[in-house]
């Protein structure tokens, strides 16, 4: 006998409309996570949804020979803005395996850091920018970590500089919130409502996403160049299995969809930021590791392999931020077989075409894998300790085949701009008594923290 999966009390008709707040749809699921543990659903205008907050229950579900990636909800709506991207396309679409080989080869480890010093400029000029402010200025770290984001992003993958750090906020950035935050919150509406009242929204913000791609190939048609990147490869290469490549529409699609991914990683150091404040030995220890590896010269590529502590901060920070917040699963279709699909040994059951959705929150804070699972805590996650790790818990990018193609290029952001900021900048908080809480769409945030910022006291 199986056991009944927990669902809050709801209300007749409208289910546990009440229960998600649309505007900050994961906190309120951290929450429920947190009241009803490894398994809950709800209903939403008869619509049921069923979520994973255990690593045991992630670690089974994430098992690509019994489920796989659930493209609907959120991640279909976005389709609207990018088609049948790497991203957001169904799994009988060939166009997902045409792009993927194609792009792969320029996000492996290797490509990746051909382009460090890029990183690193980019990342020496937010520095310097808060290096120029007064000594009472205060900044919230996600707006200006946005720009920084977006504007390596740009630099890396297309050649091109904005130079956006400063002055008014770039239209990408806000187009992006836009975007997903509409697409979060139209699965939730009634579709004539989305129609009538919201689409003008979705609309505008997709029309200055993509007009900023085609610029942007635009110039590199106009301006051709030797530089081999991300844009060039779009353009140019060949799927190696079937010799198609991308058409240019296909093209926008991909160069619209990098900076959506990437921006979970200014989320996650914005919260870093304020786990450092709150853990000021950690400090400590990275900056005594990081002057006993790059000592007084300047920071180069082959010190991001030697900074153990500082890849371990940084994956605790993953863990504990949530920053890329989940990710939808289903059970692998079986043709003719419409049996439910069993959990846990057979302690749950649920729908053959039942989708799921992982909260991280949960997961990455099951108690039955971490000691006091609410600390920060570097060292579990360096070396041997983090090996042991389940591997549903170190999911920060998504699973298997469907997979974040950007975790490279995210590892070696994460990695050079928490290294460079713990390096070069003390942060004071400007409300010591600030505590965690966050929202967002496709990513998640920090909500109203903002900080002070001097070089570093030596």
């Amino acid at each position: 006998m199986s056991t009944p999966i927990p669902q809050p009390p709801g209300v007749p008709l409208l289910g546990n409309i009440f229960d998600v707040n649309p505007n900050n749809t994961w906190w309120s699921l951290k929450t429920l996570a947190e009241k009803y543990g490894e398994i809950f659903q709800i209903n939403a205008l008869g619509h049921r949804i069923v979520f994973i907050a255990s690593a045991a229950l992630a670690g089974e579900i994430c098992d690509e020979k019994r489920f796989r990636k659930y493209v609907g909800g959120p991640i279909e709506e976005i389709r609207y803005a990018v088609h049948d991207s790497l991203f957001t396309a169904y799994h009988h679409e060939e166009s997902w395996g045409v792009a993927h080989r194609i792009i792969a080869p320029q996000l492996s480890p290797e490509a990746v850091a051909n382009h460090f010093d890029e990183f690193l400029q980019c990342t020496d000029e937010l520095i310097s920018k808060w290096h120029g402010l007064g000594p009472d200025a205060r900044i919230r770290p996600l707006d200006q970590l946005n720009r920084l984001n977006l504007e390596v992003t740009t630099l890396t993958f297309f050649g091109k500089k904005l130079n956006c750090l400063d002055g008014p906020e770039h239209s990408m950035i806000r187009a992006m919130e836009d975007s997903t935050s509409e697409a979060i919150k139209r699965p939730t509406r009634p579709k004539l409502l989305n129609w009538l009242v919201h689409g003008g929204k979705f609309k505008r913000a997709t029309k200055t996403m993509r007009s900023f791609a085609a610029e942007l190939v635009k110039e590199r048609q106009q301006n051709p160049s030797d530089r081999r990147d991300l844009l060039w490869t779009l353009l140019n290469a060949k799927d190696p299995e079937t010799g198609k490549g991308l058409t240019e529409a296909q093209v926008i699609d991909e160069i619209v969809t990098m900076p959506i991914g990437s921006s979970t990683a200014p989320c996650a150091i914005a919260a870093g930021i304020l786990f450092l404040l709150q853990n000021p030995d950690a400090v400590v220890k990275a900056r005594d590791e990081i002057d006993a590896v790059v000592g007084d010269g300047p920071f180069r590529q082959d010190h991001v392999s030697q900074l153990p502590y500082v890849a371990g901060l940084v994956r605790e920070t993953l863990r504990l931020s949530c920053a890329a917040p989940g990710f939808n699963i289903e059970p692998i279709p079986k043709p003719g077989d419409e049996s439910p699909v069993l959990l846990a040994g057979g302690k749950y059951q649920i729908p053959h075409n039942q989708a799921m959705i992982i909260v991280l929150a949960g997961v990455n804070r099951d108690p039955a894998v971490f000691e006091d699972p609410l600390a920060f805590r570097p060292e579990r996650m360096m070396g041997d300790r983090f090996e042991q790790l389940p591997a549903a818990v170190k999911k920060w990018f998504g699973n298997g085949k469907r997979e974040c193609i950007g975790k490279h290029w995210a590892w070696e952001f994460l990695v050079v701009v928490m290294a460079k900021l713990i390096r070069e900048v003390d942060f004071e908080a400007v409300d010591p008594k600030y505590k965690l809480k966050q929202d967002g769409w496709f990513n998640i945030r920090p909500i109203d923290f903002f900080v002070k910022v001097k070089p570093r006291a030596r």
